[in-house]
């Protein structure tokens, strides 16, 4: 059992719906926290019962505006240390910097871990995370981290679809791997693109792998940000006389002209998991929202108990 004979959880402002539920899953209440704001945009603080002691977890995906949610994890991060609470655990169902974890050019920072280094220092003792840009972040932290996927979420729903000439695609090199699994998953083949990135946000096809003429693709990220690099393995998948694609993320960041670029014709579907809130202004009627609030809860209540979180994928 744990070594707190309490849990709370609280929510910043990022993601309030996804805490709900997951306070929903565990059968709890969110705890009170007043968060607000002073006239020239500094954010404040004050959480409105006692922490002391308590196991404390707070659901705050590094939704847009980034700076504004990071800021005001370790706000609250700093207020709950100063309130003597028995450990912190941030759930950050989205890490943003994720895709500056390595320098590509001469002096440039490595920002992911930069905000590694910054949560720590903040006093987080513990990161639940999902679906990392790339799983390597996990080593810039000295504390625990819990790195869940929804692959298999994703991975069932698409199932239920029973797409026979169906083929997996992975969209670059970097999500190979997550493919390899997903087209094991489900019996299918799979398809590998390959880009290069001559500027954030840019992204030019440089060859492609795989079969797919008069196939299903079913294309897996970890992210959709402004869709520009999608839409250039859509493009792609066209002029090989592919069908509609299904699209599957667990991030939807969607980044203008993201919501415009992805109603094309040639999109079955997109599904994404609700890390970060999807605009209710999206009016998308392909998109589709799966919850993973029941993960995450799952896993808070495993850290919370001393128990194996892994087993929660084997």
């Amino acid at each position: 059992m744990s070594q707190y004979n309490r849990m709370k959880l609280f929510s910043g402002t990022a993601n309030p719906a996804l805490a709900e539920e997951i306070a929903a899953f565990l059968g709890i209440s969110l705890g009170g926290v007043r968060i607000s704001r002073f006239a020239n945009g500094e954010i404040y603080v004050r959480f409105e019962e006692s922490i002391r002691g308590v196991d404390v977890f707070v659901v705050q995906p590094f939704s847009n505006p980034v700076n504004e949610t990071l800021m005001e994890l370790l706000i609250m991060v700093d207020a709950l240390k100063r309130a003597s609470a028995g450990r912190i655990t941030a759930v950050i169902p989205f890490y943003a910097y994720a895709r500056q974890e390595k320098k590509t050019a001469p002096r440039e920072p490595i920002t992911a871990r930069m905000v590694a280094d910054i949560l720590s220092t903040a006093g987080v003792d513990r990161i639940v995370t999902m679906d990392l840009h790339s799983p390597a972040i996990q080593g810039f932290f000295n504390i625990p981290v819990d790195h869940l996927t929804a692959l298999p979420k994703l991975s069932q729903y698409i199932q239920e679809k029973n797409i026979e000439d169906g083929v997996v695609i992975a969209p670059d090199a970097g999500s190979v791997k997550k493919a390899e699994k997903l087209a094991a998953y489900l019996h299918l083949p799979l398809g590998v693109m390959y880009k290069k990135r001559p500027s954030p946000n840019v992204a030019e096809m440089s060859f492609f792998i795989g079969e797919v003429k008069g196939k299903t693709p079913i294309i897996i990220d970890d992210m959709i940000d402004t869709a520009g690099s999608l839409i250039q393995v859509i493009k792609a998948l066209e002029e090989r006389d592919a069908k509609a694609s299904y699209i599957l993320a667990t991030h939807g960041i969607f980044s203008p002209p993201a919501l415009e670029r992805l109603s094309r014709p040639n999109i079955k579907e997109l599904i994404v998991c609700n890390t970060l809130p999807v605009s209710e202004n999206a009016n998308l009627p392909k998109l589709k929202v799966l919850s993973i609030a029941p993960l995450l809860g799952d896993a808070i209540r495993r850290i919370h108990q001393n128990i194996s979180v892994s087993a929660l994928f084997n």
